[in-house]
């Protein structure tokens, strides 16, 4: 048996990017930070800041694209994927990153984030991503969404 999920709680980096496939597949990109405070071996405080990059797909994708903004706090839900592509100059590329499954908007309403646990988004973001092989698979031979 193997597991492959990842939970995220983070902010975006910038605002999402919602596009289209050629068949009509919604999809949306956008980065989220992670990030942690720890001590060095001195005694001063460190942080550490992980970016990712996440994908989403159809109804979620749709719903990311409408609600998300850069700074937005969120909890993702999803797994990890990395694929290959060619780029323009015919090198082969590769690329990692979270295909989300689920989104949930953290902080407050309208305001700034914190670290407050309560959602105040509307019940339709926590949609489910493709199942294998309904966008996002990693046969698409097209670049990578952003």
């Amino acid at each position: 048996m193997s597991v492959n999920k990842v939970i995220l709680v983070g902010n975006l980096g910038k605002d999402p990017e919602l596009r289209a496939t050629p068949n009509g597949t919604s999809v949306c990109t956008f980065s989220l930070a992670t990030s942690e405070r720890y001590k060095d071996r001195q005694g001063v405080q460190q942080d550490k800041t992980e970016w990712h990059n996440l994908v989403a797909w159809s109804g979620l994708a749709e719903i990311c694209g409408k609600y998300l903004t850069k700074g937005k706090q969120v909890y993702i839900e999803g797994k990890i994927q990395t694929r290959s592509y060619d780029d323009r100059d015919g090198n082969k590329r590769y690329i990692t990153e979270i295909v989300a499954s689920e989104m949930q908007m953290l902080g407050r309403a309208g305001g700034e984030n914190t670290q407050s646990s309560e959602s105040f988004a509307p019940a339709a973001t926590r949609a489910a991503a493709p199942k294998s092989g309904q966008g996002g698979d990693s046969d698409n031979d097209m670049d990578p969404p952003w």
